[in-house]
């Protein structure tokens, strides 16, 4: 990563600190295995140490360091996603044990549904803020923002991990009832775990190169998403589609083996668990494979994208004027500043109220796990068929829970839709770590299953009498989150979590239909609002809600020209350069009257020139004594923000120097990006 906060000092500190850094390194790499005399077990210690060195060169000889830390990074993931599932299912089953035992008296029951709920919220938000305040929320838009070159160490640090993954726990433990997920606070906490493994391996290796750093926290966020659901392939397009604007073709290999791994991992402890028999996909389902859809069906299913689409843009509409809402009201600003732990608890004790099951909740099968809602909505059966002959069996059906109420599933389903579009709205204002991904998949799914049963219904006894509604609410699923979040991942996603290839055709069709329509007018995603929101320094955020960025030229925005020197430079001159500037390169122009550039002259090479001048040259000129080396890469005062962004990204360059003609005008760095870009986010 780029350091954005580099400060300038003297000189003098300067070459103290290089001085120390080169006695602290010789002595590093002189004897590995000296020991101090003080300690004990001398023998024991340089022996452990010999066998480690040697183990060291084994592994290094099979292949590179960074392989082993990309494998640890998936299996390592992929515990903390099953460690915190298992978590949260002991205490949903807490739960619901607690609300069977109150059965018959309606009062206990109402207070135990609410109240569960909403001091689990209300202990997450506040455990969140106490430990660390950068914990709250999705984590993907900080993320974004991280790896398009901006430094956010709070984000990575040790206490947000662990702040964000026991207010994780308390979050989902919710339940369905406050509807959210764990998508994007798991992709935050895979790129925490992959920091700390990225040091690791520097440390092993003993470089000091920042490009693994960053090549570890892209392989990240796909790791993050496979070990989520056990979706290797989905996971890499997720981090290609929504972590990373440009995507290094080198990553494709890391990506896919710590994915890989990831997924293996997340899949066998969930045979090991008894959860299942064998590796399986996440929801099971039992479509025909015989008949998937008739083909004028996929008039169906793309009119079903494109009704996903135009709800998405109302949702995406309703979330970012909410957003605006709680930053100008004077009353959700205070609670959401000093009260967030008292805000959590109400909203959660009204999204609990809504749901309570022996009002409103039992038209949208409240009682119904977040899990159980998608694995009901995903039944190849056709409700409205099955609800005229159901039966008592030995278990219930899933279906049987949107029918408890008796009234059909057409309305149950129309009225989950209807509330749960704002209470998604009001969940996301929430202040503590929570997903966003997952809600929207499921409503997707709704969505689709409506749509399903509604032709069904139609087609009763007709040639279309065998109308799988599961497959409809597959493709709305795919359709509404890829709409939602602009991506064509969850057409994949959708597939991999329950291995209906044969759907694959009309999942990406309804996926492109609704993008498509969820794009146009250069609408902003939903973590595209959030970023905004957030006033995160995100140019590609940026530019959706201000397109005009898009033409900015680049020198308008620059500041004074820093120091330079031109080829006629005196020791005089160049010592007074090097007293006041601390950039590792200084440009060199002919003329301080033309400024053309010619190129730029290192440090270091500077300090030698002032060392040889004071003892054997003292007239000698910059030109003669230094080489000037010529850049390879140039801006013009008329390039734009967003391209003067991409090529420092594309790069991974510290300074580049901006010219009008040859002549220079200035310089830009990442800080100044940086700076230029939270300028920006506060006017927009």
């Amino acid at each position: 990563m780029k350091s954005l906060d580099e400060a300038p000092g003297s000189e003098t500190m300067g070459v103290k600190n290089r001085e120390q850094e080169n006695q602290w390194e010789t002595s590093h790499n002189e004897s590995p295995l000296l020991d101090d005399p003080r300690k004990p077990c001398q023998r024991s210690r340089a022996f452990v140490k010999e066998c480690l060195l040697k183990l060291r060169c084994v592994l290094g000889a099979v292949c590179g360091m960074e392989w082993y830390g990309y494998a640890a990074l998936g299996i390592l993931t992929a515990i903390l996603s099953f460690f915190m599932d298992l978590s949260v299912t002991k205490l949903l089953r807490a739960h619901q044990w607690l609300y069977m035992r109150l059965e018959g008296n309606c009062l206990l029951q109402f207070l135990c549904w609410t109240l569960y709920p909403a001091s689990l919220c209300a202990l997450a938000s506040s455990f969140s803020h106490s430990v660390c305040p950068f914990s709250t929320g999705s984590g993907v838009p900080e993320v974004r923002t991280i790896l398009a070159g901006v430094e956010m160490p709070h984000y990575l640090s040790l206490t947000n991990m662990f702040a964000k993954f026991l207010g994780l726990i308390c979050t989902l433990a919710a339940g369905s009832t406050v509807f959210l997920g764990k998508v994007g606070p798991f992709v935050h906490l895979s790129t925490m775990v992959g920091t700390y493994l990225s040091n690791l391996c520097t440390l092993i290796q003993g470089n000091k190169e920042e490009k693994a750093a960053g090549e570890m926290l892209v392989v990240a966020a796909a790791v993050g998403v496979a070990s989520c659901f056990g979706a290797p392939i989905s996971g890499v397009l997720f981090s290609v589609e929504v972590m990373c604007s440009h995507f290094a073709l080198r990553d494709y290999c890391p990506c896919f083996f710590s994915a890989a791994c990831g997924a293996l991992t997340f899949r066998l402890f969930s045979v090991w668990s008894g959860d299942g028999e064998t590796l399986q996909p996440l929801f099971k389902t039992s479509f025909s494979d015989a008949l998937p859809f008739y083909p004028l069906e996929i008039l169906v299913f793309a009119s079903l994208g494109l009704l996903c689409g135009a709800v998405s843009c109302s949702y995406l509409f309703c979330h970012r004027w909410f957003l605006r809402f709680t930053k100008t009201n004077p009353i959700l600003i205070k609670m959401l500043t000093t009260e967030k732990a008292l805000y959590s608890g109400m909203v959660a004790f009204l999204l609990a109220s809504l749901t309570f099951p022996h009002s409103a909740g039992q038209y949208m099968a409240s009682k119904h796990t977040m899990k159980q809602l998608l694995t009901s909505l995903l039944d190849s059966r056709q409700w409205g068929s099955q609800s005229h002959n159901a039966s008592v069996g030995l278990e219930p059906e899933p279906w049987l829970e949107w029918g408890s109420s008796g009234t059909p599933v057409y309305l149950s389903l129309a009225f989950f839709l209807l509330m749960k579009l704002w209470m998604m709205v009001l969940a996301c204002t929430l202040p503590l770590p929570a997903g966003y991904f997952m809600p929207v998949f499921i409503y997707g799914a709704a969505m689709g299953r409506l749509v399903g049963e509604g032709l069904a219904y139609v087609n009763s006894g007709q040639q279309w009498a065998s109308v799988n509604p599961g497959g409809y609410a597959l493709a709305g699923a795919a359709a509404f989150s890829g709409a939602v979040t602009h991506t064509l991942s969850p057409a994949l996603l959708a597939l991999e979590l329950t291995g209906q290839f044969g759907h694959a055709a009309p999942v990406l069709l309804a996926t492109l239909l609704a993008n498509a329509l969820a794009r146009s007018g250069n609408r902003p995603s939903f973590y595209d609002a959030l970023s905004i929101s957030k006033r995160l320094p995100h140019l590609p955020s940026l530019l959706k809600a201000c397109p005009r960025l898009s033409s900015t030229p680049i020198g308008k925005l620059l500041g004074p020209n820093a120091a330079l020197l031109h080829t006629a430079a005196g020791p005089a001159e160049v010592q007074h350069v090097v007293n006041t500037s601390a950039e590792a390169e200084i440009p060199v122009v002919d003329s301080l009257e033309s400024q053309i550039l010619l190129g730029c002259v290192r440090r270091l090479d500077l300090l030698a020139f002032l060392h040889g001048s004071k003892n054997q040259a003292p007239d000698e000129h910059l030109g003669e004594a230094c080489r000037i080396r010529p850049t390879s890469v140039l801006l013009s005062a008329h390039n734009t923000v967003q391209e003067a962004h991409a090529v420092l990204g594309l790069l991974g360059a510290q300074t580049v120097f901006v010219t009008d003609r040859g002549r220079l005008v200035g310089r830009i760095t990442w800080l100044q990006m940086k700076r230029i870009l939270e300028d920006l986010a506060k006017e927009i």
